[in-house]
């Protein structure tokens, strides 16, 4: 009798929870109701399943409980209750999938008018790639893919010359337009899921895999990888805004073609830098390091030279002998302000040769950045040094200068210039706020704040942020240049 009330009242708990709990689907923002409305069925029909077996399971413990009056019947078919139990499990069945099957056919058939963009994924970052003015993505593949070449365009076909490419986790799309989009990986297993989209899909290796959705709202929204793929899957998040028409034209526009980026490329490496290079991408270094920033390896812009502080508290100097060490020994000694989560390599001495020399050539040294343990005397002369030997410009170009500092030293990986939240706070309307520390202090974002917050991150971090951002090499110039884009994109709002 016990177990039977048991049972009954984790049923009542269960029902209560469903309907009164936060376990709710997002609101809506692409044609995709239907997914919805599938999601609705499936989860009333096992509803009522759930419900049916719990009661059934109740009454058939008080029912056939033990008496010691009473011995069980020996019967070993019953045709006619088999027969209602697999009928009503086939029309249960059907219903879960009908619907399904009817939605799947609207997710394989694609409007002829659909904006074709695609989606390169790899650890732990996405980027994105639009066709030019020709309306035609050019052929790619991962033969081509190199330090210059990231999402590997050939260079022959006339048709990627003109593709416009955003290295970067935020990209941007126009509303009530249907999107064909076309997902690449480059390494590992990853899914491209929007929950506000509903429609998601792996990224798998080797295959060009694909889904399609109209916007149909207006904002701002999370990027996800909904498939695990190593250490920084937690940290593979972007940005998805949805915006006019002319606003999207407008984004486009300002985007740089593979060409031009062929133009800028880094050229002239010796040979045990090329090498260094395809042994950085082939054992995925790119995917943590690179030449922007990340908050899960330190970049090699600069590295070779610069002054770093360790976790230990000890500092020194990046030379061949810490490098090396570096790569076979992560753990050993770790820059302060990232985790442990390299694994070490085994690599001989001449492969650790190449990947030192790609570093030096590609980086350069970090004679023109701000050293580390330099940062903090070097703030509070920054716009001195600002006001005296910086040409006047606009409030327009400030903003255009930093918006570009902002997505080639990395920031946009973890902030968004707009208000949703990322691994890091919001860049919009970020200005003037007050912000709450994982001290309990209270400090008010101004120009003095951010750029206390640019040159010593881990000094003053916000509540509800992991404390993963590195400590970017930047000139005062830089810094000031970052922190006037960043007042422009609005303040004083609630976050």
């Amino acid at each position: 009798m016990a177990i039977a009330i048991i049972l009954v009242l984790i049923l009542v708990i269960s029902i209560i929870f469903h309907f009164s709990g936060p376990w709710v689907l997002p609101e809506l923002a692409s044609n995709w109701k239907d997914i919805d409305l599938t999601i609705g069925i499936t989860l009333a029909l096992t509803g009522i399943v759930f419900i049916a077996v719990i009661l059934f399971t109740a009454y058939a413990v008080y029912r056939f409980r033990y008496r010691p009056d009473r011995q069980a019947s020996y019967e070993p078919e019953n045709r006619k209750l088999e027969l209602w139990l697999s009928g009503a499990t086939t029309v249960g069945i059907v219903a879960m999938l009908a619907p399904g099957l009817v939605v799947y056919s609207d997710v394989v058939t694609v409007p002829e008018e659909a904006l074709e963009v695609e989606v390169l994924a790899k650890q732990w970052t996405w980027g994105f790639r639009f066709p030019g003015d020709d309306g035609v993505l050019g052929r790619a593949g991962v033969s081509f893919i190199s330090g210059s070449n990231p999402f590997g365009l050939d260079p022959k076909d006339p048709a990627g010359q003109d593709d416009r490419l955003i290295n970067a986790n935020q990209f941007t799309l126009p509303v009530d337009r249907p999107v064909l989009v076309k997902l690449r990986s480059i390494d590992v297993l990853h899914d491209f899921y929007i929950p506000q989209i509903r429609n998601k899909m792996d990224a798998v290796p080797g295959i060009v895999s694909s889904l399609w959705f109209t916007p149909t709202r207006i904002g701002q929204f999370e990027i996800l990888c909904a498939e695990y793929c190593g250490v920084g899957h937690y940290n593979m998040r972007g940005g998805l805004e949805v915006a006019s028409t002319e606003s999207f034209d407008t984004w486009l526009a300002s985007q740089p073609t593979f060409a031009q980026s062929q133009k800028v490329a880094v050229t002239g490496l010796s040979p045990a830098a090329q090498r260094g290079e395809s042994l950085a991408q082939s054992q995925g270094c790119l995917a943590c390091h690179g030449f922007d920033n990340s908050p899960l390896g330190p970049s090699w812009k600069g590295i070779y030279g610069r002054e770093e502080l360790m976790a230990s508290g000890e500092r020194l100097t990046v030379d061949e002998a810490y490098l090396a060490e570096s790569i076979r020994q992560p753990a050993a000694r770790i820059v302060d302000g990232y985790g442990n989560v390299m694994p070490p390599y085994d690599l001989d001495d001449n492969q650790i040769a190449d990947l030192i020399a790609y570093m030096r050539e590609a980086g350069g040294t970090s004679s023109e950045a701000v050293p580390f343990g330099d940062a903090a005397e070097d703030l509070g002369d920054s716009r001195s040094h600002a006001e005296n030997s910086a040409p006047e410009t606009s409030a327009q170009s400030a903003t255009s200068d930093g918006a570009t500092l902002a997505s080639s030293k990395g920031c946009l990986a973890c902030h968004s210039t707009g208000r949703e939240a990322m691994v890091g706070p919001a860049w919009g309307g970020l200005a003037g706020s007050e912000r709450t520390l994982v001290s309990g202090e209270t400090v008010v974002a101004d120009a003095a704040y951010l750029r206390r917050a640019i040159v010593a991150p881990s000094e003053e971090i916000v509540e509800g942020y992991p404390p993963v951002m590195p400590v970017v090499p930047l000139t005062a110039q830089e810094v000031d240049t970052l922190v006037e884009y960043m007042m422009s994109l609005g303040g004083n709002d609630e976050q």
